[in-house]
């Protein structure tokens, strides 16, 4: 490895002397770019898929790392690296195949969102960044910040919940700590990617206004606070137009109004066209061969002969994706596989403490902590015994020693389905001196009867979801609604905890003393768990998206785009709710939801006070006074929210405009500070191109969630405008 680095550093400084005195990453690729050739241009915008694809008679390029997600081969007489890409956003993914990488895996990011916890998304993005390095690869397909605008959405492990805000600085705080290994992070899937059916033809209509307010500022913040040296169009089509071929996404919004300077790379089978899509701004064909032709090959090549597609575009979309490389060290600092050096043990823990904050305890009335006196536990379901559910798809991280679990999912893609052996029971049992005693949940009346036995019953609950299908509602499947019923009647001291990867319906809630959201909770899943529900950690989880009521609380009755539609471009309307996305939604509508966004409970008890908020800038500054006021150690989260005091064509009543979560002593106080993006106080103005502040009264609220108000205070904000940048 050293070797190879010297013999790097060499050929820059012969190839190019101005290379070696200028750390600006402009500047060093447009010195490489007048060194390349148009077949060395080209070579770098032509992604192949790096996993042998029998039925398409397509073997793996030579260089690529065997079942990953893709390669791009370097350029040896300018010491270019090779870009070696996998998925994904909780760890390093592994292909289908027999021969799995066993690495470690964070919980969900939906979980990671639940934690409100910027520098605890930054410590697991540093965790799996470092891993991806050892393993060889320097780029990784991570980032997902697509909205919860269907909850029913296959994906919505992946992302970062249903507000702007809170998912663009979690995920962005998650791809600055991946590229600190120095590699490429994504940030994906741009845009409007917020449902998996019919994902490959669904074409997204919606308006520029909610569009703005929505998933595109979620989009800006997460660049904004990560600065991804890649951006991954999506497969959709947005009004009319393929996402990867979207003029006013790729070239108007992302490069000029935010000023986006790394590169865009299309989602495996997302790009459709030569001319139309290079033009239009995709920077890099990826996944080759799951497009209909290699449009960035041979057909590229003679675009650019023929002037359809200008030198000058080729050269940009080099110089973008050297400016990435560069700007994140690839070439300073080569790959290898070197994954024998992992410490596995130590990223376990990472991944444990990542759960621990993840936790939402939705429900308790008496049950948690579990009482040091009780006899007889009884764990019913979710194979407790061995071990914690994943999601499945491109995303799936395979666990260190395999699953312990023979696969019950689909025999296909999105399958395998894959469970970490971190087992709840076995981390339970270690912290109580309690009996435990396990049954599957198989037989209702076996379950029943043992749970009538026991003093306390944890049912596990879980809900398997994955790419490219939705869920087809929110109730719990196999009919464990039934069993929670049955095992609630049986024995009021229930405990419930879910294991799943959207918003679920609880028919059972009333019936049971107390809920635990635990996500897919990764690779200490399991010791995370029983830490909770002992009280060795307090709970301080806040949810990241509403959990409706109904499903007739949505904004569709039924996901759009059935795939039995045969419409050659189904469609999706995302203008029903426009900007008004999750607990927009159902504050607009006057709906109450079984548990608001940003609601979570603890072992202690927080209170507000002093809450003061003055302009700043164009935005607000916002403080107050949180006390612990119970007897444990616990972190209490700040939610504030914004609200125009007279009305001010807002998508809904209010937005979230601020949160910060610290951890206090029992019977500690500590002052806050947070500061309201001016974005979050305006509208986007179509005609300036900008956004609109309307100035007169505001009202700032912190709250315990969304429906959950505890204290508002009133300030005076000035007409103001800000650009398209935000600025």
């Amino acid at each position: 490895m050293f070797k190879h680095a010297l013999l790097l550093s060499s050929a820059l400084l012969l190839s190019a002397p101005a290379l070696a005195a200028s750390s600006d990453a402009d500047a060093r690729a447009d010195a490489l770019l007048r060194d390349m050739s148009r077949a060395e241009k080209l070579q770098l915008v032509f992604g192949y898929f790096s996993t042998d694809v029998p039925d398409k008679h397509y073997k793996r390029i030579e260089g690529g790392m065997a079942d990953s997600a893709g390669y791009i081969p370097g350029i040896v007489r300018l010491q270019i690296p090779a870009q070696s890409q996998t998925d994904a956003g909780v760890g390093v993914a592994t292909q289908r195949g027999p021969h799995p990488r066993e690495r470690t895996s964070l919980p969900s990011g939906l979980a990671t969102t639940a934690t409100w916890n910027p520098e605890l998304a930054f410590e697991g993005g540093a965790m799996i960044g470092n891993e991806a390095r050892l393993s060889g690869f320097n780029v990784q397909l991570a980032g997902g910040v697509n909205l919860m605008r269907e909850p029913r959405n296959g994906r919505n492990f992946e992302y970062g919940g249903e507000d702007p805000l809170l998912a663009g600085t979690i995920v962005g705080n998650e791809i600055k700590g991946i590229q600190s290994n120095h590699i490429v992070s994504t940030v994906k899937h741009y845009a409007f990617n917020d449902q998996e059916t019919s994902r490959f033809k669904i074409d997204v209509k919606i308006d520029e206004v909610s569009a703005r307010q929505s998933d595109l500022l979620a989009f800006e913040l997460a660049i904004e606070t990560g600065d991804p040296g890649s951006v991954m169009c999506s497969y959709n089509r947005v009004n009319g137009l393929h996402s990867c071929e979207n003029d006013l996404l790729l070239n108007q919004v992302l490069k000029k109004d935010w000023g986006f300077k790394g590169y865009v790379m299309s989602d495996w089978g997302g790009t459709h066209s030569t001319e139309s899509a290079a033009n239009s701004g995709l920077d890099q064909q990826s996944g080759w061969p799951f497009d209909r032709s290699p449009y960035f090959k041979d057909a590229l090549e003679e675009a650019v002969l023929d002037g359809h597609v200008s030198a000058a575009r080729l050269d940009d979309m080099a110089h973008r994706i050297l400016r990435a490389m560069l700007a994140n060290g690839l070439f300073e600092n080569p790959v290898a596989d070197l994954s024998s050096t992992i410490d596995y043990a130590a990223h376990a823990k990472i991944a444990q403490a990542d759960e621990e904050e993840a936790i939402v305890l939705l429900k308790n009335e008496d049950v948690l902590p579990l009482a040091k006196d009780a006899k007889t536990i009884a764990i019913i379901g979710g194979h407790a015994d061995k071990g914690v559910l994943s999601g499945g798809g491109s995303a799936q991280v395979y666990p260190i020693g395999g699953s312990p679990v023979p696969n019950e999912g689909p025999a296909d893609f999105p399958g395998p389905m894959v469970w970490d052996p971190s087992s709840p029971l076995a981390a339970l049992q270690a912290r109580t001196q309690a009996k435990i005693v396990y049954n599957d949940g198989k037989n209702l009346q076996e379950a029943a009867q043992l749970a009538a036995q026991s003093d306390v019953v944890i049912v596990f609950a879980t809900q398997w979801t994955g790419e490219n299908v939705d869920a087809p509602d929110l109730s719990l499947p196999n009919s464990q609604d039934t069993l929670i019923e049955a095992i609630a009647t049986a024995n009021p001291k229930t405990v419930v905890v879910l294991e799943t990867g959207t918003p679920v319906l609880m028919p059972w809630l009333g019936k049971t003393a107390g809920v635990l959201e635990a996500w897919y909770p990764g690779s200490g899943g399991g010791e995370a768990i029983a830490r909770v529900l002992s009280g060795e950690v307090n709970p301080s989880g806040h949810l990241p998206a509403s959990f409706p009521a109904s499903i007739a609380q949505l904004p569709r009755l039924i996901v759009d785009g059935d795939p039995a539609d045969k419409a050659e471009h189904p469609r999706a309307d995302y203008t029903i709710e426009g900007a008004a996305v999750g607990y927009k939604w159902l504050d607009k509508k006057g709906a109450k939801p079984l548990f608001a966004f940003g609601h979570g409970l603890s072992y202690t008890t927080f209170a507000t006070s002093n809450l003061g908020a003055v302009p700043e800038g164009k935005g607000i500054r916002v403080s107050l006074t949180l006390h612990n006021a119970g007897t444990m150690d616990g972190s209490g989260l700040s939610q504030i929210y914004v609200a125009p005091a007279a009305g001010g064509g807002w998508e809904a009543p209010k937005r979230l405009g601020a949160f910060k979560k610290v951890p206090l002593k029992a019977g500690e106080s500590q002052t806050i500070t947070m500061t309201v993006d001016p974005r979050l106080l305006a509208t986007w103005d179509s005609k300036a191109h900008g956004w609109k502040i309307k100035g007169g009264e505001y009202k700032v609220m912190a709250g315990n969630s969304a429906e959950e108000i505890t204290a508002t205070a009133n300030v005076h904000v000035s007409d103001a405008t800000l650009g398209a940048n935000g600025r």
